[in-house]
């Protein structure tokens, strides 16, 4: 097989979580331009029809659906939409996710119960109702969207130790789910995306972007586009003996 065919996703078909803006948006952007067929789910109409629009526009097969990742019943529709649309579920991207921010000794319970929720329990809902179509199919990728602070602690002055908690828990839960889906031909695989503009992470880059730039061997946070291609190889045949792993994509911020 030659190279530019292992990275081709044509007659795939790709669920985004929290696809309707930042990461998730251009996580599906460059699966579309791999040639999948993309069905974007998130809470908000107001951003998700917009997002799926531009996709469409751009020549790549979407459909959208309204989703509550933290509600199984939503879950279970959404996958049940992406099947009966589409044929079938390829791929599946667990981006979405929230955070709250407060010291630890403030933190209030609901609030750190909501991210868990949302970030780890909504991670575990969508693959498991996902898996179980891929486990039917023999074959399925799926791909989490973690983050560095999963793997270290934040910077001192962002105080956020559920959605650290949540992160780190979707790591854990990667291997699991990879070794007891490998057989079944389900790859497990996570990305650790380091500071990226997003509108989650604005409020907190506007305080700290200069000093954690400085602190990451590339002297710079991400850039829109960079997460492109390492989603696009996770879920190709270019990867189909890579299972269970974390990817930080961070400019080098986890070596130091």
């Amino acid at each position: 097989m030659t190279a530019s065919r292992l990275f081709d996703l044509t007659g795939r078909v790709a669920l985004i979580t929290g696809g309707s803006r930042g990461l998730g948006e251009e996580i599906a952007e460059g699966l579309g331009q791999a040639g999948a067929s993309l069905m974007l789910v998130a809470r908000r109409p107001d951003w998700l029809g917009p997002a799926a629009a531009r996709l469409r526009e751009s020549g790549v097969p979407c459909d959208s659906a309204l989703c509550d990742v933290a509600d199984p019943a939503s879950v279970a529709a959404a996958v049940t939409q992406t099947v009966e649309r589409f044929g079938r579920i390829d791929i599946l991207i667990n981006n979405a996710g929230i955070t709250w921010g407060a010291p630890a000794e403030d933190m209030p319970l609901d609030r750190w119960r909501g991210v868990l929720d949302v970030n780890l329990t909504g991670a575990f809902l969508c693959a498991q109702a996902a898996g179980r179509e891929m486990i039917r199919q023999k074959s399925g990728a799926i791909l989490n969207v973690s983050s560095v602070a999963g793997l270290r602690a934040m910077p001192g002055d962002i105080h956020s130790a559920g959605y650290v908690a949540s992160k780190g828990g979707l790591i854990a839960l990667t291997r699991e789910l990879a070794a007891k889906w490998a057989p079944s031909g389900v790859r497990v695989n996570c990305i650790a995306p380091g500071f990226f503009p997003s509108r989650m992470s604005e409020k907190a880059l506007e305080k700290v972007e200069t000093a954690v730039a400085a602190r990451i061997p590339m002297g710079r946070i991400g850039r829109p586009g960079e997460l492109k291609g390492i989603a696009v190889f996770l879920c190709s045949e270019a990867a189909s003996y890579i299972t269970g792993q974390t990817i930080a994509v961070d400019g080098g911020a986890t070596i130091t």
